[in-house]
């Protein structure tokens, strides 16, 4: 081959920042996976990686035992302070909130409305239902009593390892059976826990954002919002689970969905689209009327989680 025929090196660089850019692509849609929530909405979500789950949990393990210390020298500190001579009981008080920091940490943040912990949520995670419905206190409280055994109780037989009185042959199969449920999630395409496979959830990446201007702000055109009126027996219908997918699908889904979406919320709150009414129009107003509706309810301490709380 002559010199003339070699590329010049700007068009062989561009070629291998392009394939590049080709293969991250298909790395990421590989991470891509459709849930069709109960609404009928399909949403493309991100799940996690096995780095970003196992950064969030150093933070959060980190966080735990920054709490337990504080809460030592806090009690310590008070006690010296008073002259206190009932250490025994301090150091019983202390173990009691330990043990629920230790053992209710996960599942007071996963619990909430985020459904991340401070660690989840400085990666951008959160947890969701498999199936596209609202996480409940039960899959939480499920997924995060299996780290008992995934993680904890593991690190406690590698801490015993090679103990006086125990075969070798019984250790290598502990640190086996260590290694499995550690490992696990590198072992499946969704990089579940066996806590996930348990309580039926997943962990997604869900970076954290404001909401679009065009929805905070009951994105409706100056016309749309003079026309397109519901009546609080009709906003009454949804909760707050309803009002966070809508914003899902107000923000990344098709227009084919939207058209499907807004059908079901039409027929299910007895509203007659207007003429020459828009999908998105009418998807827009509504998702301002809700989350006024439901933000004055909880002004009186009224929060109505999803359709089927009655409260």
């Amino acid at each position: 081959m002559t010199e003339a025929a070699i590329p010049p090196p700007n068009i062989v660089e561009e070629g291998k920042r392009r394939r590049a850019r080709i293969r991250a692509r298909a790395a990421e849609e590989k991470r891509v996976r459709t849930l069709v929530t109960p609404e009928g909405a399909a949403l493309n979500l991100k799940i996690s990686t096995f780095g970003e789950r196992l950064g969030a949990f150093i933070l959060d393990v980190s966080l735990q035992f920054i709490i337990m210390f504080s809460i030592i020298f806090a009690i310590a500190f008070i006690a010296g302070a008073f002259d206190f001579n009932g250490w025994q009981i301090a150091w019983a008080v202390a173990m009691v909130l330990i043990f629920f920091v230790r053992n209710f940490y996960f599942i007071f943040f996963e619990i909430g409305r985020k459904a991340a912990t401070p660690g989840k949520r400085a990666l951008g995670l959160r947890v969701a239902d498999r199936q596209g419905g609202r996480l409940t206190a039960n899959a939480v409280i499920a997924r995060n009593f299996m780290r008992e055994l995934e993680f904890f109780l593991p690190l406690s037989v590698l801490f015993s390892f090679g103990a006086e009185g125990v075969a070798g042959w019984v250790n290598w199969l502990l640190l086996i059976w260590c290694g499995i449920f550690v490992l696990f999630p590198l072992f499946n395409k969704d990089k579940l826990r066996i806590g996930d496979l348990v309580a039926g959830t997943t962990v997604i990446h869900a970076p954290k954002v404001q909401l679009l201007d065009d929805i905070a702000s009951a994105a409706p055109t100056r016309d749309t919002a003079s026309t397109i009126v519901f009546t609080p027996a009709q906003l009454e219908v949804y909760g707050i689970h309803e009002l966070h997918v809508l914003e899902d699908v107000l923000r990344q889904s098709t227009p084919e969905i939207k058209r499907n979406v807004a059908n079901r919320i039409a027929t299910k709150i007895g509203y007659t689209p207007q003429a020459g009414e828009t999908d998105i129009a009418f998807l827009e107003a509504f998702y301002a009327g809700l989350r006024r509706h439901l933000e004055q309810r909880m002004l009186f301490g009224q929060r109505k989680e999803d359709k089927y709380d009655q409260r």
